[in-house]
Protein backbone atom coordinates (compact mmCIF):
# COMPACT_ATOMS: atom_id res chain seq x y z
CA UNK A 1 0.00 0.00 0.00
CA UNK A 2 1.08 3.36 -0.89
CA UNK A 3 1.58 5.47 2.39
CA UNK A 4 0.71 8.68 0.67
CA UNK A 5 -1.81 10.29 -2.05
CA UNK A 6 -1.38 13.85 -3.08
CA UNK A 7 -3.83 15.74 -5.26
CA UNK A 8 -2.75 18.73 -7.22
CA UNK A 9 -6.19 20.89 -8.42
CA UNK A 10 -6.63 24.00 -10.66
CA UNK A 11 -10.39 25.44 -10.34
CA UNK A 12 -11.41 28.32 -11.60
CA UNK A 13 -14.16 30.68 -9.80
CA UNK A 14 -16.04 33.55 -11.59
CA UNK A 15 -16.56 36.77 -9.34
CA UNK A 16 -16.97 35.26 -5.72
CA UNK A 17 -15.74 36.12 -2.26
CA UNK A 18 -15.87 32.49 -0.94
CA UNK A 19 -13.97 33.28 2.20
CA UNK A 20 -14.21 36.44 4.17
CA UNK A 21 -11.74 38.09 6.12
CA UNK A 22 -12.89 39.82 9.64
CA UNK A 23 -13.75 42.85 7.48
CA UNK A 24 -15.64 41.02 5.15
CA UNK A 25 -12.86 40.90 1.85
CA UNK A 26 -11.87 37.86 0.03
CA UNK A 27 -8.76 36.59 1.90
CA UNK A 28 -5.79 37.01 0.10
CA UNK A 29 -1.80 36.31 0.52
CA UNK A 30 1.52 37.62 -1.29
CA UNK A 31 3.19 34.79 -2.70
CA UNK A 32 6.02 35.55 -5.17
CA UNK A 33 5.36 39.09 -3.98
CA UNK A 34 2.01 39.46 -5.56
CA UNK A 35 -0.74 39.96 -3.81
CA UNK A 36 -3.01 36.74 -4.31
CA UNK A 37 -6.54 35.78 -3.64
CA UNK A 38 -6.65 32.49 -1.09
CA UNK A 39 -9.36 30.37 0.18
CA UNK A 40 -8.43 28.78 3.75
CA UNK A 41 -8.17 25.30 3.98
CA UNK A 42 -10.47 25.60 7.46
CA UNK A 43 -13.58 26.82 4.90
CA UNK A 44 -12.76 24.07 2.40
CA UNK A 45 -12.90 21.35 4.87
CA UNK A 46 -15.89 22.44 6.56
CA UNK A 47 -17.55 22.83 2.88
CA UNK A 48 -16.26 19.25 2.15
CA UNK A 49 -17.27 18.09 5.56
CA UNK A 50 -20.74 18.89 5.35
CA UNK A 51 -21.16 18.37 1.37
CA UNK A 52 -24.14 15.87 0.50
CA UNK A 53 -21.01 14.01 -0.78
CA UNK A 54 -19.43 12.98 1.96
CA UNK A 55 -23.09 12.14 3.39
CA UNK A 56 -24.07 10.10 0.52
CA UNK A 57 -21.25 8.43 0.75
CA UNK A 58 -20.87 8.04 4.66
CA UNK A 59 -23.65 9.44 6.31
CA UNK A 60 -23.48 6.99 9.42
CA UNK A 61 -19.56 7.67 9.62
CA UNK A 62 -19.77 11.70 10.15
CA UNK A 63 -19.21 13.07 13.62
CA UNK A 64 -21.09 16.44 14.74
CA UNK A 65 -18.62 19.41 15.92
CA UNK A 66 -20.89 21.66 18.65
CA UNK A 67 -20.57 23.39 21.97
CA UNK A 68 -24.10 22.36 22.81
CA UNK A 69 -24.42 18.67 23.12
CA UNK A 70 -24.41 19.03 26.87
CA UNK A 71 -27.37 21.14 26.41
CA UNK A 72 -28.93 19.23 23.83
CA UNK A 73 -28.36 16.58 26.61
CA UNK A 74 -30.10 19.07 29.29
CA UNK A 75 -33.47 19.00 26.75
CA UNK A 76 -33.82 16.19 26.25
CA UNK A 77 -33.97 15.03 29.97
CA UNK A 78 -36.19 17.77 30.23
CA UNK A 79 -38.86 16.69 27.89
CA UNK A 80 -38.59 13.12 29.27
CA UNK A 81 -39.95 14.48 32.51
CA UNK A 82 -36.82 15.01 34.51
CA UNK A 83 -36.48 18.05 37.05
CA UNK A 84 -34.35 20.82 35.68
CA UNK A 85 -32.43 21.60 38.38
CA UNK A 86 -31.34 17.09 37.96
CA UNK A 87 -31.34 17.64 34.53
CA UNK A 88 -28.83 21.01 33.94
CA UNK A 89 -27.01 18.60 36.91
CA UNK A 90 -26.63 15.45 34.58
CA UNK A 91 -26.26 17.19 31.83
CA UNK A 92 -23.13 19.01 32.80
CA UNK A 93 -21.33 15.78 34.55
CA UNK A 94 -21.78 14.46 30.93
CA UNK A 95 -20.73 17.64 29.04
CA UNK A 96 -17.55 18.17 31.17
CA UNK A 97 -15.83 14.95 30.18
CA UNK A 98 -15.32 16.53 26.13
CA UNK A 99 -14.31 20.02 27.75
CA UNK A 100 -14.37 22.54 30.25
CA UNK A 101 -17.93 24.57 30.24
CA UNK A 102 -18.93 27.74 29.65
CA UNK A 103 -20.36 28.61 33.19
CA UNK A 104 -22.34 27.09 36.17
CA UNK A 105 -25.82 27.55 34.75
CA UNK A 106 -25.31 25.89 31.23
CA UNK A 107 -23.94 22.53 29.87
CA UNK A 108 -22.28 24.13 26.78
CA UNK A 109 -18.41 23.10 26.37
CA UNK A 110 -16.12 26.20 26.05
CA UNK A 111 -14.75 24.97 22.66
CA UNK A 112 -15.94 23.63 19.62
CA UNK A 113 -15.67 19.73 20.35
CA UNK A 114 -15.69 16.47 17.73
CA UNK A 115 -18.01 13.96 18.69
CA UNK A 116 -17.75 10.78 16.74
CA UNK A 117 -21.21 8.90 16.26
CA UNK A 118 -20.15 6.30 18.88
CA UNK A 119 -20.00 9.06 21.24
CA UNK A 120 -23.14 10.97 19.97
CA UNK A 121 -25.08 7.63 20.40
CA UNK A 122 -23.47 6.52 23.75
CA UNK A 123 -24.79 10.01 25.01
CA UNK A 124 -27.80 9.81 24.02
CA UNK A 125 -28.65 6.51 25.05
CA UNK A 126 -27.36 7.57 28.58
CA UNK A 127 -29.74 10.25 28.69
CA UNK A 128 -32.70 7.98 28.20
CA UNK A 129 -31.15 5.63 31.33
CA UNK A 130 -30.93 8.76 33.16
CA UNK A 131 -34.57 9.80 32.71
CA UNK A 132 -36.00 6.09 32.95
CA UNK A 133 -34.16 5.03 36.10
CA UNK A 134 -34.27 8.77 38.29
CA UNK A 135 -30.83 9.03 39.03
CA UNK A 136 -27.29 10.76 37.75
CA UNK A 137 -24.82 9.40 35.84
CA UNK A 138 -22.00 6.83 37.65
CA UNK A 139 -18.37 7.35 37.32
CA UNK A 140 -18.23 4.12 34.25
CA UNK A 141 -21.62 5.49 32.87
CA UNK A 142 -19.46 8.24 32.09
CA UNK A 143 -16.46 6.52 30.54
CA UNK A 144 -18.17 8.09 26.94
CA UNK A 145 -15.11 8.88 25.26
CA UNK A 146 -13.76 6.73 22.36
CA UNK A 147 -10.55 6.09 21.23
CA UNK A 148 -11.04 3.58 18.41
CA UNK A 149 -14.61 5.03 16.07
CA UNK A 150 -15.86 5.03 12.17
CA UNK A 151 -16.15 9.53 12.34
CA UNK A 152 -14.11 9.69 9.01
CA UNK A 153 -14.41 13.68 9.73
CA UNK A 154 -12.01 13.42 12.53
CA UNK A 155 -9.30 10.56 10.79
CA UNK A 156 -9.26 12.79 8.01
CA UNK A 157 -8.98 16.46 9.42
CA UNK A 158 -8.13 15.14 13.04
CA UNK A 159 -9.32 16.40 16.71
CA UNK A 160 -8.24 17.95 19.98
CA UNK A 161 -9.39 17.79 23.17
CA UNK A 162 -7.23 19.95 25.82
CA UNK A 163 -8.61 18.10 28.78
CA UNK A 164 -8.50 14.66 27.79
CA UNK A 165 -5.31 14.84 25.05
CA UNK A 166 -5.49 10.73 25.32
CA UNK A 167 -8.22 10.87 22.88
CA UNK A 168 -6.33 13.26 19.96
CA UNK A 169 -6.49 12.24 16.76
CA UNK A 170 -3.59 13.33 14.51
CA UNK A 171 -5.32 14.67 11.41
CA UNK A 172 -4.42 11.94 8.26
CA UNK A 173 -5.39 14.75 6.17
CA UNK A 174 -2.82 17.87 5.10
CA UNK A 175 -4.78 20.50 3.27
CA UNK A 176 -2.91 23.78 1.93
CA UNK A 177 -4.73 27.03 1.50
CA UNK A 178 -5.78 27.41 -2.01
CA UNK A 179 -3.73 30.49 -3.57
CA UNK A 180 -4.73 32.06 -7.00
CA UNK A 181 -2.14 31.51 -9.79
CA UNK A 182 -2.29 35.01 -11.11
CA UNK A 183 -2.48 38.79 -9.37
CA UNK A 184 -5.42 39.72 -7.85
CA UNK A 185 -7.06 42.68 -7.47
CA UNK A 186 -9.85 42.82 -4.88
CA UNK A 187 -13.13 44.72 -6.29
CA UNK A 188 -15.76 46.81 -4.92
CA UNK A 189 -19.16 46.35 -5.88
CA UNK A 190 -21.48 49.02 -5.29
CA UNK A 191 -25.09 48.53 -4.82
CA UNK A 192 -28.75 49.55 -4.42
CA UNK A 193 -31.90 47.83 -3.35
CA UNK A 194 -35.70 49.69 -4.20
CA UNK A 195 -38.90 49.42 -2.36
CA UNK A 196 -41.48 47.96 -3.88
CA UNK A 197 -44.49 50.08 -2.99
CA UNK A 198 -42.69 53.44 -3.01
CA UNK A 199 -44.08 55.04 -6.37
CA UNK A 200 -41.73 58.23 -6.13
CA UNK A 201 -43.93 60.45 -5.34
CA UNK A 202 -43.20 61.16 -1.60
CA UNK A 203 -39.32 60.01 -1.38
CA UNK A 204 -36.89 59.42 -4.45
CA UNK A 205 -33.95 56.99 -4.59
CA UNK A 206 -32.94 53.50 -3.05
CA UNK A 207 -34.71 52.38 0.25
CA UNK A 208 -30.84 50.75 1.09
CA UNK A 209 -26.95 51.21 -0.83
CA UNK A 210 -24.29 48.99 0.39
CA UNK A 211 -21.28 47.71 -1.15
CA UNK A 212 -19.43 44.32 -1.23
CA UNK A 213 -16.49 43.06 -2.33
CA UNK A 214 -15.39 40.48 -4.50
CA UNK A 215 -12.66 39.03 -7.07
CA UNK A 216 -12.15 36.10 -9.57
CA UNK A 217 -9.52 33.64 -9.70
CA UNK A 218 -8.11 30.22 -11.19
CA UNK A 219 -6.80 28.66 -7.78
CA UNK A 220 -3.97 25.65 -7.15
CA UNK A 221 -4.92 23.61 -4.06
CA UNK A 222 -2.97 20.52 -2.47
CA UNK A 223 -4.09 17.55 -0.85
CA UNK A 224 -1.61 15.37 0.91
CA UNK A 225 -3.38 12.09 2.79
CA UNK A 226 -1.30 9.88 4.68
CA UNK A 227 -2.84 6.72 3.83
CA UNK A 228 -1.11 4.75 6.41
CA UNK A 229 -2.54 7.39 9.18
CA UNK A 230 -6.14 7.37 7.72
CA UNK A 231 -6.26 3.44 7.92
CA UNK A 232 -5.52 3.38 11.52
CA UNK A 233 -7.24 6.27 12.77
CA UNK A 234 -10.60 4.07 11.11
CA UNK A 235 -9.25 0.93 12.82
CA UNK A 236 -7.82 -0.91 9.89
CA UNK A 237 -11.37 -0.40 8.17
CA UNK A 238 -9.74 -1.15 4.71
CA UNK A 239 -13.59 -0.69 3.11
CA UNK A 240 -14.35 2.34 5.04
CA UNK A 241 -10.86 4.11 4.44
CA UNK A 242 -11.51 3.90 0.81
CA UNK A 243 -14.45 4.94 0.38
CA UNK A 244 -13.69 7.80 2.76
CA UNK A 245 -10.73 8.36 -0.27
CA UNK A 246 -13.14 8.17 -2.99
CA UNK A 247 -15.79 10.17 -1.08
CA UNK A 248 -12.98 13.02 -0.13
CA UNK A 249 -11.52 13.14 -3.78
CA UNK A 250 -15.18 13.90 -5.39
CA UNK A 251 -15.58 16.51 -2.48
CA UNK A 252 -12.37 18.63 -2.87
CA UNK A 253 -13.25 18.54 -7.10
CA UNK A 254 -16.87 19.22 -7.15
CA UNK A 255 -17.87 20.51 -3.78
CA UNK A 256 -17.14 24.89 -3.13
CA UNK A 257 -17.30 26.66 0.04
CA UNK A 258 -20.65 28.36 0.57
CA UNK A 259 -19.64 31.81 1.35
CA UNK A 260 -21.80 34.77 -0.72
CA UNK A 261 -23.05 32.10 -3.46
CA UNK A 262 -26.66 33.62 -3.16
CA UNK A 263 -24.83 36.75 -4.32
CA UNK A 264 -22.57 35.45 -6.69
CA UNK A 265 -23.37 31.90 -7.93
CA UNK A 266 -19.70 30.94 -7.99
CA UNK A 267 -19.92 27.64 -7.91
CA UNK A 268 -17.33 25.39 -9.79
CA UNK A 269 -15.81 22.17 -10.38
CA UNK A 270 -12.03 21.43 -10.79
CA UNK A 271 -10.58 21.84 -14.33
CA UNK A 272 -7.61 19.52 -14.06
CA UNK A 273 -6.45 17.23 -11.33
CA UNK A 274 -3.18 15.32 -11.12
CA UNK A 275 -3.34 12.81 -8.63
CA UNK A 276 -0.52 11.12 -7.13
CA UNK A 277 0.87 7.67 -4.93
CA UNK A 278 3.82 7.00 -3.38
CA UNK A 279 5.90 6.09 -0.23
CA UNK A 280 8.42 9.22 -1.20
CA UNK A 281 8.68 12.48 1.23
CA UNK A 282 5.45 14.51 -0.13
CA UNK A 283 5.68 18.19 -1.79
CA UNK A 284 3.35 20.63 -2.76
CA UNK A 285 3.93 21.59 -6.23
CA UNK A 286 3.24 25.51 -5.45
CA UNK A 287 6.57 26.31 -6.82
CA UNK A 288 5.14 26.47 -10.43
CA UNK A 289 3.45 29.56 -9.07
CA UNK A 290 5.61 31.39 -7.82
CA UNK A 291 5.71 33.57 -11.24
CA UNK A 292 2.17 34.57 -11.58
CA UNK A 293 0.90 32.83 -14.83
CA UNK A 294 -0.83 35.10 -17.72
CA UNK A 295 -3.85 34.52 -19.71
CA UNK A 296 -1.77 35.03 -23.28
CA UNK A 297 -1.09 32.65 -25.95
CA UNK A 298 -3.27 29.53 -25.30
CA UNK A 299 -4.77 31.38 -22.14
CA UNK A 300 -4.36 31.16 -17.99
CA UNK A 301 -6.05 27.26 -17.71
CA UNK A 302 -3.65 26.06 -20.28
CA UNK A 303 -0.42 28.08 -19.58
CA UNK A 304 -1.33 26.68 -15.33
CA UNK A 305 -1.83 23.15 -16.66
CA UNK A 306 1.39 23.27 -18.78
CA UNK A 307 3.46 24.98 -15.65
CA UNK A 308 2.22 22.57 -12.89
CA UNK A 309 3.31 19.57 -15.68
CA UNK A 310 6.14 21.13 -16.58
CA UNK A 311 6.94 21.73 -12.68
CA UNK A 312 6.23 18.00 -11.75
CA UNK A 313 8.89 16.61 -14.44
CA UNK A 314 11.71 19.42 -13.11
CA UNK A 315 11.07 18.16 -10.00
CA UNK A 316 11.40 14.50 -10.96
CA UNK A 317 14.81 15.52 -12.80
CA UNK A 318 16.62 16.98 -10.17
CA UNK A 319 15.15 14.74 -7.38
CA UNK A 320 14.15 11.52 -9.00
CA UNK A 321 11.12 10.59 -8.78
CA UNK A 322 8.50 12.00 -6.48
CA UNK A 323 5.50 9.22 -6.42
CA UNK A 324 5.28 6.23 -7.97
CA UNK A 325 4.38 4.78 -11.54
CA UNK A 326 1.74 7.25 -13.48
CA UNK A 327 0.04 9.64 -11.74
CA UNK A 328 -4.02 9.92 -13.23
CA UNK A 329 -4.69 13.32 -14.35
CA UNK A 330 -8.14 14.91 -15.68
CA UNK A 331 -8.15 17.19 -17.75
CA UNK A 332 -11.46 19.16 -18.41
CA UNK A 333 -10.18 21.67 -21.24
CA UNK A 334 -8.61 18.96 -23.49
CA UNK A 335 -10.51 17.12 -22.16
CA UNK A 336 -8.40 13.91 -21.00
CA UNK A 337 -9.26 11.43 -18.05
CA UNK A 338 -12.26 11.75 -15.91
CA UNK A 339 -13.34 12.15 -12.21
CA UNK A 340 -14.26 8.80 -12.07
CA UNK A 341 -10.56 7.70 -13.27
CA UNK A 342 -8.90 9.94 -10.44
CA UNK A 343 -11.51 8.26 -7.65
CA UNK A 344 -10.23 4.74 -8.89
CA UNK A 345 -7.06 5.55 -9.02
CA UNK A 346 -7.05 6.85 -5.49
CA UNK A 347 -9.44 4.43 -3.82
CA UNK A 348 -7.05 1.30 -4.97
Amino acid sequence: MSRFIQLHLLTSYPPANLNRDDLGRPKTAIMGGEQRLRISSQSLKRAWRTSDVFKQALGSHIGERTREMGEEVRNRLINKGVDEKKALLWARKIAERFGKLQAKDTAAIEQLTHFSPEESTAIKELAEQLAERGSEPNEDELELLRKQHSAIDIALFGRMLASSPQYNMEAAAQVAHAISVHTVVVEDDFFTAVDDLNDGKDELGAAHMGETEFAAGLFYQYICIDKSLLSENLSHDSELVNKTLKAFSEAAATVSPTGKQNTFASRARASFILAEKGDQQPRSLSVAFLKPVSGTGKGMLSNAIQRLQDTRNNMDTVYGPCAEGSPAIMNAETPEGSLQDIIRFVGE
